[in-house]
């Protein structure tokens, strides 16, 4: 390498690092919180006055049982307990971002409302609730304290959404589905949750229980409008992370359905959509008749490509074409896969590819 090329190169370096720079700047001035610390009877206290406000997408009592016992064991035993996230609402209230299954579980097991089930370490507690405790152990529980991060007021919405994916990296990406329910309620995600329950698409793209309550429908259904409107307009602000795309969506679109007629619009586009694949695909959006899964590569290069075929030739809706000599073969499992499929080539390729397929190009 001359030293010309070494300078260019040292410069570019230079002015990377400097982007880099601004945008740590810009993106850590929309987080900012400070910090608390809450005993276990505190915590208790708020729960029951219903002080903390619990958003939709964190309502239901997930948390079974034995995942509920090993919590109160932990706390129990002084081992670490993950912080808990607030948000301070302009009214002054806490909601709560992360931690409404252990808050629920603290406010259960101090009202004795929790009985101990098997435990690993403090086998003895098993049978037992709060109240068998003695006085001394019920104080030294009530006096733990467990420590909170209070988002300001001035967080966004796109910000709690990534500190709640963040903090839950190990969670499916249906949750993404439960955040927008929650932080994103609207007009267009009622549309969402009432097209997630229709019987024709629940039947073409099956899933297991556990899913369905992770709202991983109600992600498809998403998926399905973000991409066939973001494919009109050439993916602009997608940036191969679908959670940040389709949440910047949702939010858009809650404004545009305050019109009824739009989302009249939208559902027929939908069913049609629906009523296209029931008569293409033999399988609907699984892969084999026996399949239970529906993976969601396979889906949107499906849905979508469906949606932009039946838009080009309206006439094939009523007479689809033959699939079975590409609907298996080796290119459509390539464009299918999952590896790097967030990547925006990668995303465009599949719908283009069953939409090509289906118009015979």
């Amino acid at each position: 390498m001359t030293e010309t090329e070494e300078g260019l190169e040292s410069t570019e370096l230079v002015e990377q690092v400097a982007r880099a720079e601004d945008q740590i700047v810009e993106q850590s001035k929309r987080i900012e919180y400070y910090l608390t610390d809450y005993s276990v009877e505190l915590l208790a206290l708020k729960m029951d006055k219903k002080e903390f406000e619990i958003p939709g997408y964190q309502r239901e009592d997930t948390w079974e049982d034995e995942r509920k016992s090993r919590f109160v064991e932990s706390l129990l035993m002084g081992l670490p307990i993950p912080f808990l996230f607030f948000w301070e609402r302009g009214d002054g209230k806490l909601e709560i971002v992360d931690g409404s299954q252990r808050l629920r579980t603290i406010q259960q097991f101090v009202k004795s409302e929790l009985r101990i089930g098997e435990l690993t370490e403090l086998t003895e507690l098993q049978g037992l609730v709060f109240k068998n405790l003695p006085e001394s152990r019920q104080l030294k529980i009530k006096n733990r304290s467990i420590r909170g991060i209070i988002l300001n007021e001035h967080a966004d919405e796109q910000a709690r959404f990534d500190i709640f994916e963040r903090i839950n990296t190990g969670s499916k990406i249906a949750n993404k589905a439960e955040v927008r329910r929650g932080a994103l309620s609207g007009p267009f995600l009622d549309l969402v949750i009432e097209l997630a329950k229709d019987e024709l698409f629940v039947t073409l793209a099956p899933v297991p229980a556990k899913s369905v309550s992770l709202r991983k429908h109600e992600e498809m259904v998403t998926r399905f409008f973000a991409y066939s409107d973001g494919y009109a307009n050439d993916f602009i602000g997608y940036k191969d992370r679908p959670a940040a795309f389709l949440f910047s969506y949702a939010k858009q679109m809650n404004e545009v359905f305050k019109t009824k007629r739009k989302i009249t619009v939208y559902k027929d586009r939908f069913r049609q959509t629906m009523k296209f694949v029931e008569k293409a695909f033999p399988y609907g959006f699984r892969k084999t008749a026996s399949a239970t899964e529906t993976r969601y590569t396979r889906f949107e290069a499906l849905a979508v490509g469906s949606y932009l075929a039946i838009t080009t030739e309206p006439k094939i809706k009523s007479n689809p074409p033959d699939v079975s000599s590409w609907i298996n073969g080796e290119a459509f499992k390539e464009y299918s896969k999952s590896g790097g499929s967030n990547a925006k080539k990668r995303l465009t390729e599949r719908l283009e590819y069953v939409r090509d397929r289906l118009l015979g190009r």
